[in-house]
C-alpha cells in the first residue's frame, strides 16, 4: 500500500506543477520578461534555425510543451498506480523509470529553475525513489 501511495503522491505533485505551469503560460504574464523591450525583441527575432517562428513563439511553445510533458507523466503514473498497481509490482523497473525521470527534472530544477518547482520536484522524486526501492526489496 505504501508504494502505491508514494507513486500517487509523486504523480499528483507533477500533475499540479504541470497544470500550474500551463495556466501560467497562457493565462498570466508570469513567464514574460520584466523588461518589456526584451519581450518586444523576442517577438521580432527569429532563431538561427528558422525564420518560420520567433523567439517569443518558441518560448511560449517550449513552456506549453514542458507543461504537457509533466501532465502526461503524472497521468500515466496515476493511471498505473490507481488502476494497474499489479503491473508496477510485477515490473518495478517502471517505477525506477519514474524515479529516474523525476531525478532528471530535479537536476534541471537545481540548475535552471526557481525554488517552488525545485521543492515540488524534490518531494516527487523522493516519493518515486522510495516507491521504487520498496517495490524492489
Amino acid at each position: 500500500m505504501l508504494p502505491q501511495t508514494l507513486i500517487v503522491a509523486g504523480a499528483l505533485i507533477f500533475g499540479l506543477l504541470g497544470t500550474m505551469h500551463l495556466a501560467y503560460t497562457f493565462f498570466t504574464g508570469l513567464f514574460s520578461p520584466r523588461d518589456a523591450a526584451t519581450e518586444a525583441s523576442m517577438k521580432l527575432t527569429h532563431p538561427r534555425l528558422t525564420r518560420r517562428t520567433t523567439l517569443w513563439k518558441a518560448w511560449v511553445g517550449f513552456n506549453a510543451s514542458h507543461s504537457l510533458g509533466a501532465m502526461l507523466f503524472a497521468a500515466v503514473y496515476l493511471l498505473l498506480a490507481l488502476a494497474h498497481m499489479d503491473w508496477l509490482r510485477e515490473a518495478p523497473t517502471l517505477v525506477w523509470l519514474a524515479a529516474v525521470g523525476a531525478l532528471a527534472y530535479l537536476a534541471l530544477a537545481v540548475r535552471y529553475w526557481f525554488r517552488t518547482p525545485l521543492i515540488g520536484i524534490a518531494l516527487a522524486s523522493t516519493c518515486f525513489l522510495a516507491a521504487a526501492i520498496a517495490l524492489s526489496v
